[in-house]
């Protein structure tokens, strides 16, 4: 593990403008500097280094944070790795402390583990290669348009049809069988050593950095199951491991989105055709640690799954796990019987990329799904289709798309938008719940709260009068939680030491984007008066607060008897807000 103080040394050494210029072609734009975002593909530059604050967003793709974040995203390496590779750039000298012999052990075990599913992949490609045992799977190879060139990218092998065939490799190579049981590759019975993998055509399974991690089998025939993966290991957790990833990140960073889909044949026809920022899962469904990984690469996210009742699932599952992940979605559409591999046999990329391009939003498709599903015959119907629809619903981000959906599910079934709002238990369509269990936020786009973050920020003297008022009142949803950020970091330490450092400590990828947006162009605030433009954004503030609050009263007056004793509370409580508001 690195000392904080040591990764606040190389944050502070590291000129972010020096990093990011070895990587993208700067150039000076008042405070900031300005070049072609290297995750997306773009003409026109949106994307913005500002040296004062050491951070870095482009306004195209949304991407942003500090040096070690855009390190680690544009080498595709962890936390540690980036800060050792941009402390040998700055001299800084990182002490590994010594590691206990628990540690040593599990450190020297991950390496023999990383070797021998080498030593498996070798074997497996070996025979297919060479072995006349495996002569089927190579005319199987052909006959799928899977040899070759791409059977030697994809690392493919085959299992020949022995009991201990891998076994004995392992032998042979001085490998441990005990840490090779550990992989699940081979197993131990009655009758003794014997391979997982018999008879199978084999795809090795890779981490983003290329590491053969697993295996999966697949039969050359009929016979079930067709497909045999390799069990979680300590290499291997297949719910946050997504097949290609390695291959596809290039393309999906200049692309900056993602086609998912099912199988590992339709990921080979894909990226033969051209189609590169594919990944697959691993015989498994979409996870939220999938979809998380999907978004630190990306912005989109185009699903293509079977038409049949599992794959349409499975679609409507990713969909949700995306709308938690506030990562746009789409879904392609083939023809029906239709997957990668057929499509593709039959037609031209460019056909692909048509239907690609035709892709319907995720939550369109879903609406839909449920209409196709429960016809909108009858009342009941109605209520069921609603129903479905409501929870979903709720985790749209974008207030116009939630605006709009809302009108577009209310003219499909003929409802009013009052009776939608109703069900959805009075959710208001223009605001949004930013996390689970009903905390409120906001969304971007505050200006007031831009401001007095930025002003936190700037004027350190900021602090203090904003927790005299406190913060939860001048703050809320995403400003709230990286206001307190800021203001913990001050009470810590007397001071902001670099904005870079709080961004860094931030753990969610979300609240470190949105800060990154912020404050790479705040330099209108510099000079400026901010005990008077701290003072104006408070009055704003207390007026808001007011006003909503007597619009609260208003709707509850609505539904209760006049004269009834809550309604005269009421009523004494608006005469006060009023007050209060008619002499700010």
């Amino acid at each position: 593990m690195i000392p904080d103080h040591k990764v606040r040394e190389v944050v502070e050494r590291a000129s972010i403008v020096e990093v990011v210029s070895e990587y993208v072609p700067l150039r000076r734009s008042g405070a900031n500097y300005l070049g072609l975002c290297p995750f997306h593909a773009e003409k026109t530059p949106s994307f913005n280094v500002n040296p004062a604050r050491e951070i870095f967003h482009c306004f195209g793709c949304g991407v942003g944070g500090n040096v070690i974040s855009f390190v680690m995203k544009i080498e595709g390496l962890s936390f540690p790795e980036s800060v050792k590779l941009l402390a040998r750039k700055t001299g800084v000298d990182i002490e590994e402390r010594l590691l206990t012999p628990a540690e040593k052990q599990a450190q020297e075990e991950h390496k023999i583990f990383r070797r021998i599913q080498e030593l498996a992949a070798a074997y497996y490609c070996g025979v297919l290669q060479r072995a006349s045992e495996a002569g089927l799977a190579r005319e199987y190879l052909e006959k799928r348009n899977a040899s070759g060139q791409i059977a030697e990218t994809y690392g493919l092998g085959f299992a020949p049809d022995r009991r201990d065939g891998l076994v004995q490799y392992l032998k042979s190579q001085g490998a441990s069988l005990d840490l090779a049981l550990k992989l699940g590759i081979v197993r131990k019975g009655d009758r003794g050593w014997h391979d997982l993998f018999r008879n199978r055509l084999i795809f090795p399974v890779r981490s983003p950095k290329g590491d053969v991690i697993a295996f999966a089998g697949r039969v050359l025939d009929g016979s079930l199951p067709k497909y045999i993966n390799s069990p979680e290991s300590p290499l291997y957790h297949k719910s946050s491991v997504l097949f290609g990833l390695d291959l596809a990140l290039p393309a999906i960073r200049t692309e900056n989105s993602v086609i998912i889909v099912e199988g590992y044949f339709d990921h080979l026809a894909l990226y033969r055709a051209g189609v590169r920022n594919v990944v697959a899962t691993c015989g498994t469904a979409l996870t939220a640690r999938h979809a998380a990984l999907i978004k630190r690469h990306c912005a989109r996210a185009f699903t293509l799954f079977d038409g049949d009742s599992a794959g349409q699932k499975a679609t409507i599952r990713s969909m949700e796990l995306f709308l938690e992940q506030k990562l746009p979605a789409y879904v392609i559409d083939l023809p029906a019987g239709d997957d990668p591999d057929s499509f593709l046999d039959a037609n031209s990329v460019e056909a692909f990329r048509s239907c690609q391009k035709n892709a319907k939003p995720a939550f369109e498709y879903f609406i839909r799904y449920v209409m196709a599903s429960i016809p909108a015959d009858s009342v009941d119907s109605k209520v069921r289709i609603v129903d479905e629809l409501v929870p979903r619903f709720r985790k749209i981000a974008d207030p116009l798309e939630r605006d709009l959906y809302e009108k577009e599910i209310c003219r499909l079934l003929g409802i009013a938008s009052h009776a939608f709002r109703k069900r959805l238990g009075g959710m208001d369509v223009n605001s949004h719940d930013l996390t689970e269990g009903g905390k409120g936020g906001t969304p971007p786009g505050d200006s007031r709260q831009e401001t007095l973050l930025g002003l936190i920020c700037a004027y350190p003297e900021a602090c203090s009068e904003v927790a005299k008022c406190g913060v939860d009142k001048l703050f809320d949803g995403q400003y709230l939680a990286l206001a307190r950020f800021v203001l913990d970091e001050v009470a810590a330490n007397g001071q902001l030491r670099t904005l870079s450092h709080v961004v860094d400590k931030i753990e969610s990828e979300e609240l470190k984007l949105f800060l990154s947006r912020l404050l790479v162009s705040d330099n209108h605030l510099e000079g400026v008066d901010w005990k008077d433009v701290f003072e104006s954004c408070r009055l704003i503030r207390e007026k808001s607060a007011l006003h909503y609050g007597y619009k609260d009263i208003a709707a509850r007056l609505a539904q209760l008897e006049p004269g009834c004793e809550e309604y005269m509370s009421l009523l004494q409580q608006a005469e006060l807000l009023r007050t209060r508001k008619s002499r700010l």
